[in-house]
């Protein structure tokens, strides 16, 4: 199971979710609900504190690192973010990927939801620096994948502003939050293209301050 962190930025830190997050956290997802058609957010107290428990479960699994994500200036809670699909590979000879035994050789990046009040601002691209930061340069991993409900236009064009690549659709791939079928579209960031997306990112972070 891969150790918590906490990341720290300028704008947001991102910190180990648990059960005493569940109130902070119903309380952004209820400020405006009309801009998650395509995304799972919890609407009430027992449907979020399941969803947190779910969260937790997978973390123990060893195969998610799930965080809330808070304003580092007033220190609201805004949403939640996670690593998720925690992949380790052992090839032939040896361990692939970070340098350390339980590190993962790949992971994603999604469950990500914030408050309308937190959207459209530096929050999730400051969020989003930290942890390809983290899984990049302290895990080591070779590859980090996004996706996203395959309708979802204003998800998919921020996934390709972050500088990720895109894949193609994976048809009737699960679910929808809206309890439909759901396409998904995937993209991914290798390890040998972070160096120019850090730079990217630190640059727009830079400006838009």
């Amino acid at each position: 199971m891969p150790t918590r962190v906490h990341l720290c930025g300028d704008v947001v830190r991102l910190e180990p979710m648990g059960l005493e997050h569940v109130d902070d956290l119903l309380a952004a997802a209820q400020e405006d609900r009309s801009s998650y058609g395509y995304t799972l957010v919890p609407a009430h107290p027992d449907t979020m504190r399941a969803y947190v428990e779910h969260a937790l479960a997978e973390e123990r699994r060893g195969v998610a690192l799930p965080f809330v994500t808070r304003l580092a200036s007033s220190g609201r809670v805004v949403g939640s973010t996670r690593f998720l699909d925690i992949e380790c590979w052992t090839g032939p000879s040896g361990r692939l990927g970070g340098p350390e035994q339980d590190t993962p050789s790949v992971v994603e990046i999604g469950s990500t939801w914030l408050a309308p009040s937190a959207q459209r601002t530096a929050v999730n691209t400051e969020a989003k620096l930290l942890m390809l930061g983290h899984a990049f340069d302290v895990w080591g991993v070779e590859r980090v994948t996004f996706k996203t409900d395959a309708r979802n236009e204003r998800s998919r064009a921020a996934i390709v502003r972050l500088g990720a690549q895109p894949e193609g659709i994976r048809r009737a791939h699960m679910l929808a939050a809206d309890g439909g079928i759901r396409d998904s579209a995937y993209y991914s960031l290798l390890r040998a293209e972070w160096p120019d997306v850090r730079i990217a990112l630190q640059t727009w972070l830079g400006a838009g301050r």
